[in-house]
């Protein structure tokens, strides 16, 4: 909805965009299109890139090359206004050294592994520890902290990013060099779509995803407990007080990990529930109801302010839903916003937590010859 020379917008909308943080429609476009710029310095001196991804309809990913972060998503709310709906900073500085992993890839292995310690063909690894006893989303330097190479690249879905990576035999204490690739495609159908590839010299373990946090509200606009949540799982894997997953397998029916039925995230977070307890919140892998091996629907979010709505389709077992209960206020993020707890929320598809020690889990490990590959689709709409 774009006019010649100056937009006018009318006052109901005004409030609208304050609500969604944006002054202007998503501005729709003849053809998708994905540009470079610079982004920044790293403080070791390594230049950093910023990829624009733009489809017809005018949604817009923004990424850049540390960590193969996702800076922004901005998609249309109701009226066609757009917002930012993915949290994140303004700099290359304040990802290096305060991001709580917004929008970054996650390996080695994503989530915890309990003490550190894992044990394969009879071999024990000790791994870099930076969750107090455990070793979460990869170690003390992560994949979230690596500069990827990035080729753009236009392809029959939409624009896309290529990154690439090699993490050598060794780092963070991890088996093998394993090689990376993974595909950042914009649909025309407003998906975001992250495929990941890898293959390695040596057994190894390995679970790959992303860490977003999402706020279809729009960033920095209050929390997230009233969007409406469901997740396509009848289990979840309930965890001890550092977060390491005990091995069960707990039904959700009847507890307040039920969220077969949208129902608000907030609705029932502050009920007296040890699980919720030691995750202050939400923080747990819900087991997937899946059939086959393909892209199966894991989880749908609505906004009822905006009536953004995001799905979230993957080839993975699990996925961790996880609502901000670490954030605390102390963190500025774009646009001056300072992001309070529960602000965000993440869905990160995945294999399960501690998968290495615990042999009733899926397999999480990678060997000579084999190619790892998983898919994940973030789809938005509105209703």
């Amino acid at each position: 909805m774009m006019m010649s020379g100056r937009m006018l917008v009318s006052a109901a909308l005004v409030g609208l965009v304050g609500l969604t943080g944006c002054a202007t429609f998503c501005a729709k476009h003849k053809e998708s299109t994905v540009t470079t710029a610079f982004y920044g310095k790293t403080k070791d001196g390594v230049a950093v890139n910023v990829h624009t991804l733009k489809n017809h309809s005018g949604m817009e990913v923004r990424v850049i090359d540390y960590g193969a972060t996702i800076v922004s998503v901005r998609v249309p709310d109701q009226q066609g206004l757009c917002g930012d709906v993915v949290l994140g900073f303004d700099n290359l500085a304040d990802y290096e050294t305060k991001s709580p992993y917004f929008g970054c890839a996650v390996g080695r292995y994503g989530n915890r592994i309990a003490k550190g310690t894992f044990t394969l063909n009879g071999t024990t690894y000790s791994l870099a520890t930076n969750n107090g006893p455990n070793a979460l989303h990869g170690g003390l330097k992560g994949f979230d902290k690596a500069v990827w190479h990035a080729q753009v690249m236009r392809t029959a879905a939409g624009p896309a990013i290529e990154f690439t990576h090699v993490s050598k035999d060794g780092d963070q204490g991890y088996p093998g060099t394993l090689t990376m690739k993974m595909v950042y495609t914009l649909t025309d159908q407003n998906e975001i779509r992250l495929d990941y590839i890898a293959t390695t010299d040596k057994d190894t373990v390995i679970n790959l995803t992303n860490h977003s946090y999402f706020n279809l509200e729009g960033q920095g606009h209050g929390d997230i407990l009233g969007h409406e949540l469901v997740l396509n799982a009848g289990n979840f894997t309930p965890v001890d007080a550092t977060l390491i997953p005990t091995g069960e397998l707990r039904p959700v029916k009847g507890t307040p990990f039920d969220f077969t039925k949208s129902t608000a995230i907030g609705a029932r977070i502050a009920e007296a529930d040890e699980q919720l307890t030691f995750g202050g919140g939400y923080d747990h892998n819900w087991v997937l109801d899946r059939e086959g091996e393909g892209l199966s629907l894991a989880a749908r979010v609505t906004a009822p302010a905006s009536g953004r709505v995001m799905e979230v389709f993957t080839t993975e077992p699990g996925v961790q839903f996880y609502c901000g209960n670490f954030l605390d206020g102390t963190l500025t993020g774009k646009d001056g916003k300072v992001y309070q707890r529960r602000y965000g929320l993440c869905l990160e598809t995945q294999h399960y937590p501690d998968s290495p020690n615990h042999p009733n889990f899926p397999p999480v490990t990678l060997k000579p010859g084999q190619t790892y590959r998983t898919t994940t689709v973030y789809k938005f709409s509105t209703k």
